[in-house]
């Protein structure tokens, strides 16, 4: 691993304090205990030929659409290449959301619906209607003037590779640490989850690791190549992430992927299980790194905040925020990546939460690997990828944007 990303001597003081601090307080506290739910038992986890949400699935593939799109009086509407078409068919009826994905819910799911409005959930397209590997697919079922609505998700089995993402290959040296947290960040749609399953693909085929992934739900699957993986979906192998990752912490695992960072406890459990020898991967949605930072801060009362900033300082290893950015001809999507790595000024920052500086670190850093979400907007104006308005557009720094591309 790069000396620039391995802890100085201030911080393994620092950490030997904080795993005390730790071990006093598991002392102290009993494990919180995790009321029991039931989980997802669907009658059909698979889309067949015959079943009516087939057709609409196999135009998806045809297509190479991103995602499907059933709302209640429209027709459907697929996302190609970043962009809505919408297919040459009658107006989905009022029930037919509900009609289509009857057979495919399981318990937990009705439940969720019933409750909160929304329920998330896999499926299974075999091989075939255009695709040679098949398709998982996410879906996303909720409620909107009191009819149902899905949002469904093509991922294909398939993992990419980095470099075919069009992300920097040095990002493949995040998953060679044997302990930290790296954090991949970005809106909703950016390629979170891709990017995360081409940093695993790449350890499957370098390391001997035991990998547990913890999602909700699963998207792509591994097989065991060098690495042996344990793929653990919320809602129907555990009830909540929080419970799965304290589950997986037991299993004598080596990397852990958590799908979301989306509640105290499981941020909690996450940056301890880091700062105790396990390699951790997990996403937030922010729009850079130093936002994310303060996300993790700032989801703490402010009483604690300050030993979050110490724990932070010694577990975070590396940031990634991305987003994906319409080609020029508006073909095709290619992401802007922002990389911020835990350098001993970055670490020193957090400690002593002085995140405004984070972006200094950021435009310094280039020799290092990290680049800003600026740096890697120009680079793809200068190569003629992607226009000038369009990369002005995704900036939120748009006079540093401008000085790099004058510059």
């Amino acid at each position: 691993m790069p000396e620039h990303l391995l802890p100085d001597p201030e911080m393994e003081r620092l950490i030997q304090e904080m795993n005390r601090l730790a071990e006093r307080s598991d002392d102290a506290a009993p494990e919180p205990r995790v009321p029991a739910l039931e989980l997802d038992e669907p009658q059909l986890g698979t889309v067949l030929r015959g079943d009516e949400l087939h057709g609409l699935l196999a135009a998806m593939v045809a297509r190479r659409a991103s995602d499907l799109i059933l709302v209640p009086g429209s027709a459907p509407v697929l996302r190609v290449d970043g962009r809505l078409q919408r297919l040459d068919l009658q107006p989905i009826a009022d029930d037919g959301v509900g009609t289509l994905f009857a057979a495919h819910l399981g318990a937990r799911s009705r439940r969720l619906l019933a409750e909160s409005g929304a329920a998330d959930f896999s499926l299974d397209l075999p091989a075939g209607e255009g695709t040679t590997h098949g398709v998982r697919l996410r879906v996303n079922l909720h409620r909107q003037r009191g009819r149902l609505a899905a949002a469904v998700r093509a991922l294909p089995q398939r993992i990419p590779s980095l470099p075919e993402l069009g992300l920097p290959e040095r990002l493949a040296e995040l998953v060679q640490a044997d302990n930290g947290l790296v954090l991949v960040c970005g809106p909703t749609g950016s390629g979170k989850s891709t990017t995360l399953a081409a940093l695993l693909d790449h350890l499957n085929q370098t390391r001997f690791c035991h990998v547990i992934t913890i999602e909700e739900p699963v998207e792509y699957v591994h097989a065991n190549r060098r690495s042996l993986f344990e793929q653990v979906e919320v809602g129907r192998d555990a009830p909540s992430f929080a419970a799965a990752l304290r589950s997986a912490l037991r299993r004598d695992p080596d990397v852990i992927l958590v799908g979301e960072m989306r509640d105290l406890e499981t941020m909690a459990t996450a940056i301890t299980a880091a700062e105790t020898g396990h390699l951790i991967l997990s996403t937030l949605h922010t729009g850079d790194c130093a936002q994310a930072v303060n996300r993790m801060i700032d989801v703490y009362p402010a009483g604690q905040q300050g030993q979050v900033r110490q724990q932070l300082s010694l577990s975070l290893r590396a940031v990634v925020c991305q987003q994906l950015v319409p080609t020029a001809d508006r073909r095709a999507r290619v992401p802007a990546v922002e990389v911020l790595l835990a350098t001993y000024a970055v670490r020193n920052h957090i400690r002593r939460s002085n995140l405004d500086r984070l972006y200094n670190e950021l435009m310094a850093g280039r020799g290092r690997g990290m680049v800003s979400m600026e740096q890697s907007l120009a680079e793809l104006v200068r190569s003629g990828v992607v226009s000038a308005e369009e990369a002005r557009m995704r900036s939120s720094r748009a006079d540093e944007l401008e000085r790099i591309l004058g510059g």
